[in-house]
């Protein structure tokens, strides 16, 4: 009894850290510099540029770049999914195997479908969260093709600002649910800590959460692209 409680509290603990953690980036990133609000910086100088250059195969070339790295990513999840929902077929052989591993905890094979059931269900988020950063990425890709040449003397200067804007706010767009998709992947990660022990499951989310904000708020790579060379 004891132990179906430790499992709904490691469960509980996962998701209010990822539901959490994604509210937290959210509001927390409006009011202070982190990856994604500085790349959307980058974005507008970057569709700026565009309305200067007549030829932009340089720019469709960067978005079919991005496109192919979010397509091999949803291609990896629904083969994960797929690799999830065979495992269902194979619960008693699964469970026989992990219970001769050290520290591993007793399972039932209800507990186990649920802990599978729960791993399917994150990487199909994660599916979609990538193929519709895909389809964003593909908006992008026709928004660029209709930018006004620098020689349209009938676009004014308010309007090209306007596309380049928006423009930034759509590649923004693909690159946050892209950013989802890879949280998927890391807490997705974390829940094959479960399959060990509860106490496990719930501090590889913590670890996972302290990793995700070093990445986003604290990285060098970000203070890189804050740098101002004086």
């Amino acid at each position: 009894m004891v132990g179906q409680w430790l499992d709904v509290l490691a469960v509980g603990w996962f998701f209010c850290s990822w539901t959490g953690y994604s509210w937290f980036a959210w509001h927390y990133g409006k009011v202070t510099p982190c990856l994604a609000s500085v790349l959307h910086l980058y974005r507008e100088d970057w569709m700026r540029r565009v309305l200067t250059r007549e030829n932009l195969i340089a720019d469709t070339s960067i978005i079919a770049n991005l496109e192919r790295n979010v397509s091999f990513f949803a291609s990896t999840a629904i083969l994960i999914v797929a690799g999830l929902v065979t495992t269902l077929a194979a619960t008693d052989e699964a469970i026989g195997f992990l219970s001769n591993m050290p520290l591993v905890s007793s399972t039932s094979l209800q507990l186990w479908e649920y802990k599978i059931l729960i791993m399917i269900i994150i990487f199909v988020y994660a599916f979609f969260s990538f193929t519709w950063s895909l389809r964003q990425y593909n908006f992008s890709s026709v928004l660029i093709g209709s930018a006004p040449r620098q020689d349209e003397n009938d676009v004014s200067e308010p309007e090209r600002d306007s596309f380049a804007i928006r423009s930034a706010r759509v590649l923004s767009m693909a690159g946050n649910q892209f950013n989802y998709g890879l949280r998927s992947f890391y807490f997705g990660l974390a829940t094959l800590a479960w399959f060990i022990t509860p106490w496990l499951y719930m501090v590889a989310t913590t670890i996972v959460v302290l990793v995700l904000y070093q990445r986003e708020f604290q990285s060098s790579v970000l203070k890189t692209m804050l740098y101002t060379e004086k």
